[in-house]
């Protein structure tokens, strides 16, 4: 299955996630490619848009590959091969340190004037284009449901089967619309992948703030 762009798969997951509709639920993106896909899946819901901030942390000399990820809070997910790949205790206390300052810097930008949304005793879906290693997926995973949502969805577009499995511990429910074993990047799955940059997320969130 290939997705001719973010917007197409939007579309298909909001037809997945069409039971939620009517429920207001809380969509939450992973920045930043995702945010525009969760626009248009909260707006296909009637649901609300917000953004949880986790930050993958990069393999040394390979900083695309996600050994892990750390969300808002602090918390860390580490994958069981992180030693393996040369990621000393050193190591990864500068990572998290530069991601998380990555983090903060991000809310300021994203939602100057507000807290983020409360997910307590909602629906809440957690939307990102696609999963390679699902470090950033369960960090985000993890972050909301110490805050004790009604329902924690996980919705992607794409991912490998073995991604899929680890990430059903964290969820309620797991939605993807293409699980694909020969898997080797979010990108291959999509015609147009392009970058989304800062300044979108930022004028996506503010355009869904005047409107709710």
């Amino acid at each position: 299955m290939i997705f001719k762009d973010r917007e197409q798969a939007a579309h298909s997951l909001a037809g997945r996630l069409a039971a939620y509709k009517g429920r207001y639920p809380l969509v939450l993106a992973i920045p930043r490619g995702a945010v525009p896909m969760a626009k248009i899946v909260a707006e296909q819901l009637d649901g609300e848009l917000d953004v949880v901030l986790v930050r993958k942390l990069g393999a040394p000399g390979n900083p695309e590959f996600a050994i892990g990820a750390i969300e808002e809070s602090g918390w860390t997910y580490l994958a069981p091969y992180a030693a393996e790949v040369g990621a000393s205790a050193d190591y990864i206390a500068r990572v998290k340190e530069r991601e998380l300052a990555t983090i903060r810097a991000r809310r300021a930008q994203y939602s100057p004037l507000r807290p983020p949304r409360d997910p307590t005793g909602r629906i809440v879906i957690v939307i990102d284009d696609g999963l390679a290693t699902g470090a950033t997926m369960i960090a985000a995973l993890h972050a909301l449901r110490g805050q004790r949502p009604e329902k924690l969805v996980c919705a992607v577009p794409v991912a490998p089967p073995e991604t899929l499995e680890k990430v059903a511990q964290y969820a309620d429910e797991v939605i993807c619309l293409h699980a694909d074993a020969g898997f080797r990047a979010v990108g291959q799955f999509y015609l147009h992948f392009g970058q989304v940059e800062d300044a979108e997320v930022i004028a996506l969130l503010s355009e869904c703030e005047k409107r709710c």
